[in-house]
């Protein structure tokens, strides 16, 4: 199966043809996807080099002349790096862009912590007027990204990861999807961590909700699946652990409710070895998910033949 990245070039050099509005702009990363694109769009396909503070203050420049600026690279140089730029380039002067990152949390993990972003979309939190789009399959990943471009002049940050859910699921950018329904506990699988939550809450007598939007956060779908399931919400992240807790706490504000958060730890793993093995260091496989899940809302088993 191919992977979120593979599917970026070839949907936004299709969108470089259609829409002159359309531009990508580069620091070197991701350049060999976007040659034919650039011979046929020279104007409108940008590479600044390994300068990311100038990637993030020439895609404000662009907006600012009405383009649609499309900004890729690793998380860690697209969002972290760059900071200041995204703050007052794009969020002071009220320009629009949008972000697409790669390697996520630790998807290249001989890269080295350099080359890691798990705090990406907490710091994003610290702005204003953002939209996060964590798509979970690269089928999810093009409509969002299709979402994205066409989304006006608005802020999006679109994160992509190799890691992936076997299927895609019909989502519209906006609101969280039904996966399972039951009676005891809320579970919200963000993206590429659904698989592992369906699996570690097998048998267990839980709604899973799952979400490829966490920015603007589906409070109004939080809430309605609460009035059956009651208000234990645990929250499955694949980047910072609890960077969502609040926005669960102010949908359930007026309710009591507990929230659990789990995701990715702060302890930086200095041994970086494989994808798999930092999901099982930070608790995100399957089974330390159920072990975590269980005790947080009391095991919530369903009975024998439901």
């Amino acid at each position: 199966m191919d992977t979120m990245r593979d599917r970026f070039a070839p949907v936004v050099s299709r969108l470089l043809d259609e829409d002159p509005r359309v531009a990508v702009v580069l620091a070197e990363i991701g350049r060999d996807g976007f040659r034919e694109a650039e011979r046929r769009h020279p104007d409108r396909v940008i590479n600044v080099g390994i300068r990311e503070q100038l990637l993030i203050g020439t895609a404000a420049g662009l907006a600012l002349t009405g383009l649609r600026p499309v900004v890729h690279t690793f998380a860690s140089f697209l969002v972290e790096r760059p900071f200041e730029q995204v703050k007052l380039d794009l969020g002071h002067q009220d320009t629009g862009a949008v972000l697409v990152s790669a390697a996520a949390s630790f998807d290249w993990p001989a890269g080295g912590f350099t080359h890691m972003a798990p705090g990406d979309v907490a710091l994003l939190d610290t702005l204003d007027g953002w939209t996060v789009h964590v798509p979970g399959h690269p089928d999810e990943a093009e409509t969002l990204l299709h979402h994205a471009i066409a989304a006006g002049d608005d802020k999006v940050y679109v994160r992509l990861s190799v890691q992936s859910n076997r299927q895609g699921r019909v989502i519209d950018g906006q609101h969280f999807v039904t996966a399972r329904e039951g009676r005891s506990g809320v579970v919200v699988a963000v993206g590429p961590v659904l698989d592992a939550v369906l699996a570690a809450t097998e048998g267990m007598d839980v709604t899973v909700l799952y979400a490829t939007t966490v920015r603007p956060f589906d409070a109004a779908g939080l809430r309605r699946a609460t009035e059956t399931a009651g208000t234990d919400v645990v929250l499955v992240e694949p980047y910072l652990a609890g960077t969502s807790t609040a926005a669960v706490s102010e949908a359930l504000s007026d309710v009591p409710h507990r929230v659990l958060g789990l995701g990715v730890g702060r302890r930086e793993l200095r041994r970086y070895g494989t994808i798999e093995e930092h999901v099982a260091a930070h608790g995100l496989d399957a089974a330390s998910l159920r072990e975590r899940i269980g005790r947080f809302v009391g095991a919530g088993l369903l009975p024998a033949g439901r």
